[in-house]
């Protein structure tokens, strides 16, 4: 029986991929800010640990306490939709700090095991966002292309000892509502719309929010993430989703 650590897990991607693993007979640590157990069904193959990916302490008792894993997933991270002209460096330094540093950060902590038992998998969890240009999104497919490009070079450094790195780049999903979550992490980092934006502005929240597909399910990300660590023939990116396929085919 295998074991795979998921970051992430509260809602959303990683959510439903510590079900899908779940119920194919792995143990899986699914982990989160503030832990909550009653959002997973109850497994003897479950474990639920509090993971903070900007925290080095947090990432630390994490992987003491997870012991040797088979896969790890690094799938947290935060939204954002902003004009970058209105959005502060210390907001860019934050959206950095979850959704890339943290991935290399818990990749970096666990990379010893990985490499002394010569055998594992990492799957990266990006966005779609980077196969396309979109507006508002400048900061946050920043922070995703980064992540693109050091797993692309990563999987060639730990080739070596036997161990895969893979991408999976999700589409936009009304199971994870990223345009209102977006907006409410801008009020949160006091990001303001400059005023010769706010036209602008409000018609791409209205576009995003009146896109009628195609779509990508939690199920789509899950299912790919499954092939990624199961098959080693996929290629290292793997599209999640109808809409992220569509972009992956016209690129």
């Amino acid at each position: 029986m295998k074991t795979i650590l998921i970051t992430g897990c509260s809602s959303g991607f990683g959510l439903e991929t510590a079900r899908y693993f779940l119920e194919r007979g792995w143990k899986v640590i699914a982990t989160m800010r503030t832990p909550r157990e009653d959002v997973l069904p109850r497994s003897e193959h479950l474990r639920v640990l509090a993971l903070d990916v900007t925290d080095p302490r947090s990432i630390r008792e994490t992987v003491e306490a997870a012991g040797p894993i088979d896969v790890l997933v690094n799938n947290a991270g935060v939204g954002l939709m902003s004009v970058f002209e209105g959005t502060s460096m210390e907001t860019v330094r934050a959206t950095f700090e979850a959704n890339t540093f943290g991935a290399m950060a818990v990749t970096q902590a666990f990379l010893p095991r990985f490499r002394q038992q010569k055998a594992g998998v990492i799957v990266n969890v990006s966005s779609s966002t980077t196969l396309k240009p979109l507006p508002m999104l400048a900061v946050y497919t920043a922070s995703k292309a980064a992540i693109n490009a050091f797993t692309e070079s990563l999987a060639l450094e730990l080739q070596p000892f036997n161990v895969r790195v893979s991408l999976v780049l999700p589409g936009q999903s009304p199971e994870t509502p990223f345009a209102q979550n977006a907006q409410a992490q801008m009020r949160k980092q006091g990001v303001a719309v400059p005023e010769a934006y706010s036209d602008f502005a409000r018609s791409v929240f209205e576009r995003r929010t009146r896109h009628s597909g195609p779509f990508t399910r939690s199920l789509d990300v899950a299912e790919a993430i499954w092939r990624a660590v199961n098959d080693p023939s996929c290629p290292i990116r793997q599209p999640a989703g109808a809409d992220a396929v569509e972009l992956a085919r016209s690129t």
